[in-house]
C-alpha cells in the first residue's frame, strides 16, 4: 500500500516538472559589431551620454526644454499609456489572486410553516403543522492547489506583460517628446526661411522702385517692370505659403502638449541652434536602449509563460473545497458549540477527450511565441537601421550644408555684381532678376538643410532610444505573493 502511495506521489511530481518546463530565454539577434556611418560619429565614453530622462536639454533651447515639460505633464496619449501601465499591474494582481484561498461568508434567517396536508409517504401517523426558524452564517473555503504551474505561469505572464507595459510608456514618453522636437526645429526653419523671403523682398521692393524710377525716366522699357514685379509678388505669395505651414507646426505642438490649437502660439524666433554631438553606443547596447525593443522582448516572455499555462492545462486540476459556519433554529442558541458545522474536500478534475481543445490551445500558444519573436527580431532590425538613416543623414546633411554655403556666397556675389553691371547699363534687367532668384533660392536651401540637420539629430537621439535604459524595468517591480494581498478583498 504504501509503494502504492509512493509511486502515486512520484507520479505527480513528474507530471508538475513536466508541466513547468518551459524556461524562458531571450531569442538571439544578429548584432552588427559596429555602426558603418564614418567619423566624425564615434562611440560614447561613459561620462559622455545622452541625459536620461531628458534628452532634449542636448540642444540648449529654453523654450524647447519649456515646451517639453508641459508635453511630459499633459500630453493626452501619454496619460493614457500611464492608465495602460496601471492596468498591467491591476491585472497582474488579479491573476495573482488565484494563488490564495477565497473565504467567503454569508449570513441568512428565514421562517417557514410546512403543511399538516403534506404527503406523508406511506405513513399513517397524522401530521401538524409545524413553523420554524432557521438562522445560519456559513463560510466557504475553495482553493485550487497549483501543482502543475498553471497559477504560478500565469502570474509569470501577468508580471511579463506589466514590464512590457512599462517600457511601452518609456516608448511613447520618446515618441510624444521626439515629435515635439521635430516640429519645434521645422517650425524655427521656417521662421527662418519667411525671415530669408522678407530680406529678398525688402531687395526686390527697392529694385523695384529702382526699375519703376527708370522707366518713368526712359532709361528702360515697361519689361523690366513687369519682370520685377513678377519676382516681388511671387516672393510675397511664398511668405504666405510658409506662415501657413508654420500654423500647422503651431498646432501640431500645442497638441502634444495637450493644448486647444487656439490657445498656443509660439513666438517668431530665428533658427540659431546647431546640431550637437549626440554620444553614440555600441550596436550591442541598442537592445539595452530602445523601449519598442524592451517591449518586444518582454512579449516574447509573456508569450513563453503562456506555453506554460497551455502546457498545465493537460494536467489533473485539483480544488480545495472546505465549509463552516453556524446554523440553529434559534437565535439565542446561534453561537453555541452544538450549532458549530464544517466539511472539508477535494476533488481531481483530469481532462481526457476534449475535442482536440486543449492541443489546439498549447499550439495556438507555441504559434505566439513564434510570431512575438519573430516581432522582436524585426524591432532590432529596425533599430539598427533607424540609427543608421540618421547618421548617414547627418554626414550627408553636413557635407550638404558646407557646399551650400558656399553656394549661398557665390550667388551673393553674383547678385552685387549683376545689379553693378545694370546700373552701368551693361546688362539687362532679365540677368538681375536671375541672380536674385537665385540668391533667394540657395539662401532658403541653406536653411532647409540646417532645419533638416536638426530634425535628423532628433531622430538620432530617438533612434538610440532618448538615453533610456532597460534595466530601469527593475524599478517598476513585479506582483509578488504577499500575506497582504492573502487578506485583502
Amino acid at each position: 500500500m504504501r509503494s502504492r502511495y509512493v509511486a502515486v506521489v512520484l507520479l505527480l511530481a513528474s507530471a508538475a516538472a513536466r508541466a513547468g518546463e518551459a524556461k524562458y530565454k531571450k531569442p538571439d539577434v544578429t548584432v552588427p559589431s559596429n555602426w558603418q556611418a564614418p567619423a566624425p560619429w564615434h562611440e560614447a565614453s561613459p561620462l559622455d551620454s545622452i541625459p536620461k530622462g531628458s534628452w532634449w536639454t542636448l540642444f540648449n533651447d529654453a523654450e524647447l526644454n519649456q515646451y517639453e515639460d508641459r508635453a511630459m505633464a499633459n500630453n493626452q496619449t501619454l496619460k493614457a499609456a500611464v492608465s495602460r501601465l496601471a492596468e498591467a499591474r491591476a491585472s497582474a494582481r488579479v491573476t495573482a489572486s488565484g494563488l490564495y484561498p477565497e473565504l467567503d461568508a454569508s449570513a441568512s434567517a428565514s421562517r417557514q410553516r410546512v403543511s399538516g396536508n403534506r404527503p406523508t409517504l406511506g405513513s399513517t401517523t397524522p401530521l401538524r403543522p409545524d413553523t420554524e426558524n432557521t438562522f445560519a452564517i456559513p463560510f466557504t473555503l475553495n482553493y485550487e492547489v497549483d501543482l502543475f504551474g498553471r497559477i504560478r505561469r500565469s502570474v509569470e505572464a501577468a508580471n511579463e506583460n506589466l514590464q512590457a507595459s512599462a517600457a511601452d510608456l518609456e516608448n511613447v514618453r520618446l515618441l510624444v517628446s521626439s515629435d515635439l522636437a521635430a516640429d519645434y526645429f521645422s517650425l524655427r526653419e521656417l521662421d527662418a526661411e519667411v525671415a530669408v523671403v522678407q530680406r529678398a523682398i525688402d531687395i526686390q521692393q527697392k529694385g523695384m522702385d529702382l526699375v519703376d524710377k527708370r522707366h518713368q525716366g526712359g532709361a528702360v522699357s515697361g519689361l523690366d517692370v513687369a519682370q520685377q514685379e513678377t519676382v516681388l509678388e511671387s516672393s510675397i505669395a511664398q511668405v504666405d505659403l510658409l506662415e501657413q505651414q508654420r500654423a500647422q507646426f503651431e498646432h501640431a505642438i500645442a497638441l502634444l502638449q495637450g493644448l486647444p490649437a487656439s490657445e498656443f502660439r509660439a513666438p517668431v524666433r530665428a533658427l540659431e541652434a546647431q546640431p550637437p554631438a549626440v554620444p553614440l553606443e555600441l550596436p550591442s547596447e541598442l537592445l539595452q536602449r530602445r523601449p519598442d525593443i524592451a517591449t518586444a522582448e518582454r512579449e516574447v516572455a509573456a508569450a513563453n509563460s503562456q506555453i506554460g499555462v497551455a502546457r498545465a492545462a493537460f494536467y489533473p486540476s485539483i480544488p480545495l473545497v472546505g465549509g463552516g459556519g453556524l446554523e440553529s433554529r434559534n437565535l439565542t442558541s446561534l453561537f453555541n458549540a452544538p450549532s458549530a458545522l464544517w466539511s472539508i474536500g477535494f476533488s481531481a478534475l483530469e481532462p481526457l477527450f476534449a475535442g482536440g481543445r486543449l492541443h489546439a490551445r498549447l499550439d495556438l500558444a507555441r504559434a505566439s511565441y513564434d510570431e512575438n519573436v519573430a516581432n522582436y527580431k524585426e524591432s532590432t532590425l529596425v533599430g539598427f537601421q533607424q540609427v543608421e538613416d540618421a547618421l548617414s543623414g547627418l554626414n550627408a546633411l553636413q557635407s550638404a550644408s558646407q557646399s551650400q554655403q558656399r553656394a549661398v556666397d557665390a550667388a551673393e556675389r553674383s547678385l552685387d555684381l549683376a545689379n553693378s553691371r545694370y546700373t552701368g547699363g551693361l546688362v539687362t534687367y532679365l540677368d538681375v532678376v536671375t541672380a536674385e532668384t537665385e540668391a533667394l533660392t540657395n539662401e532658403r536651401l541653406a536653411t532647409q538643410i540646417l532645419g533638416q540637420r536638426l530634425v535628423t539629430s532628433v531622430l538620432l537621439v530617438k533612434a538610440l532610444g532618448g538615453g533610456w535604459d532597460s534595466s530601469s524595468l527593475a524599478a517598476v517591480g513585479i506582483v509578488k505573493p504577499s500575506l497582504k494581498q492573502a487578506v485583502q478583498q
